[in-house]
């Protein structure tokens, strides 16, 4: 009786073991959702535009954020690294 019972649970248990597999090569092949190269794109852009308007108004303004003073040239990259980072799952 013990014998059966371990039987039933190693075929329960490969039988989760290929449903996961299945999943998983399913969640691999989906394709990407709508958002996410307009997403990874805006980064890349709204990073690039920070720091060219950073170093347009440097000298007299220096817009984006004031307060900032050179930091805003780490804000850009930052951003334009976030949409770097997503370019791996791009699909």
């Amino acid at each position: 009786m013990a014998a059966a019972a371990k039987d039933v649970s190693k075929r329960k248990a490969s039988q989760v073991t290929r449903t996961r597999a299945e999943a998983r090569e399913a969640r691999e092949d989906a394709p990407n959702p709508v958002w996410f190269k307009p997403v990874m794109f805006g980064f890349m852009l709204l990073g690039l535009l920070w720091i060219v308007l950073y170093y347009i108004t440097s000298s007299s303004l220096q817009l984006p954020i004031p307060m900032l003073g050179q930091a805003n040239i780490f804000v850009g990259f930052g951003l334009v690294l976030v949409g770097f980072l997503m370019t791996p799952w791009w699909k």
